[in-house]
């Protein structure tokens, strides 16, 4: 079977309650649900979470929380990989076999269901274990330089500081978004970060890392956008 798993735990100390904040009219979490189920490529969407408002939330909108987290996965010390492994032998403990899984943050909501399906063709036609959400840095990373505590700097690759823009390799990162998996590879090695790992990249207008309320006003500001250019 193939399952979609959202950790959404309730406490956050940036943001509070801010898997269930109100984001353009609904909770954010909603988004996630909705676009794993309208992909259509999950027999199951589970939400991991050790929060009764979530918990009911995600099941009178079409998702499923068979059980709550544990409450060693439940505070902020938490990792995302503990959480999955935690879901994964849900399964097994229910003698059901996941072929394929897709972690999806809750705080994705610019993530839409044509994301998901293209990504998952791409798990499917390349020799990989791992995909990715990514995009691509807005300048070259090549370029910068850390910043020390007396107010030095270091170059990350001095003899590209004078290069042209375009005579460097692009370069991405984590989009923190969703990531595309197979259980039995992942269960090897404990990480979404080893063994044969790909990379599906968005486009940087459906990119938002939501940590602090600048952020999530980037998010709203980027799914009106969205929403005027469909």
């Amino acid at each position: 079977m193939k399952v979609a798993i959202i950790p959404a735990r309730g406490g956050s100390k940036r943001i509070p309650n801010k898997n269930m904040k109100m984001f353009h009219g609904k909770p954010i979490i909603y988004y996630a649900i909705q676009t794993a189920i309208k992909s259509n490529l999950f027999d199951e969407v589970f939400v991991s979470t050790d929060n009764k408002e979530i918990a009911e939330f995600s099941m009178k909108n079409g998702a499923k929380v068979p059980t709550y987290r544990s409450s060693k996965n439940a505070d902020d010390h938490a990792t995302t990989s503990e959480v999955l492994i935690e879901v994964i032998n849900y399964y097994t403990n229910q003698n059901k076999k996941i072929s394929m899984a897709c972690c999806i943050y809750p705080t994705s909501p610019l993530v839409k269901p044509k994301d998901l399906i293209s990504a998952n063709e791409v798990f499917e036609n390349q020799s990989i274990e791992v995909l990715i959400s990514s995009v691509k840095f807005s300048f070259p990373v090549q370029r910068g330089f850390f910043v020390f505590e007396n107010k030095e700097i270091g170059l990350i690759d001095p003899e590209s500081i004078n290069k042209r823009s375009q005579d460097l390799a692009e370069t991405y990162h984590d989009a923190g978004a969703f990531y595309l998996f197979k259980p039995q590879a992942f269960l090897k090695t404990g990480s979404l970060w080893k063994g044969k790992i790909g990379a599906y990249i968005l486009p940087e207008i459906q990119s938002q890392d939501i940590d602090t309320l600048e952020d999530w006003k980037l998010a709203e500001l980027k799914h009106e956008y969205l929403q005027s250019n469909k």
